[in-house]
């Protein structure tokens, strides 16, 4: 999935793991299942993205633990890799095409959908409230005639 060439580029930004010597340890040094090598958790990484699957779909055959995967991801992107890569490939772009940095702009907004309502209905998690439903055909809401009265005394 990712090219020889591109990876050459990609490897040298990889952050190394490192090991703190304070955190107590429940296995011996050395001891469980040995680190996923960096290009094949970088590819998974490029797969997610592209596909937009979740990360537990992952292949496991090809990826192998999606867990794993996703430990190295939030680690990579705590130490800024992802950052790294983004400015380096910006870097690489403007020294191949150039960018033209005074025409960049930005806009977005963020509302709800104007004909949202209509078009999808009531919510169904307030179906069957009765307070707020309105009464049947200008009848009242049903109520006992009379007053409530206190059973233990006899009359």
């Amino acid at each position: 999935m990712v090219t020889d060439a591109f990876w050459e580029r990609v490897e040298p930004l990889i952050p190394q793991r490192v090991i703190e010597p304070k955190k107590k340890r429940v296995r011996k040094a050395g001891a469980g299942r040995p680190p996923k090598p960096a290009r094949q958790v970088f590819e998974a990484i490029v797969y997610v993205l592209r596909t937009g699957c979740q990360w537990k779909a992952l292949p496991k055959e090809r990826f192998g633990s999606a867990s794993a995967v996703h430990q190295r991801f939030l680690e990579w992107q705590a130490a800024g890799f992802f950052e790294q890569l983004w400015k380096a490939g910006l870097a690489e772009y403007d020294d191949m095409e150039g960018i033209a940095w005074r025409w960049q702009s930005i806009d977005g907004a963020m509302m709800k959908a104007p004909l949202a309502q209509e078009a999808v209905g009531a919510n169904p998690t307030d179906r069957g409230k009765k307070r707020q439903q309105a009464s049947s055909a200008g009848r009242r809401p049903w109520s006992p005639a009379v007053a409530h009265r206190d059973r233990s005394q006899r009359e």
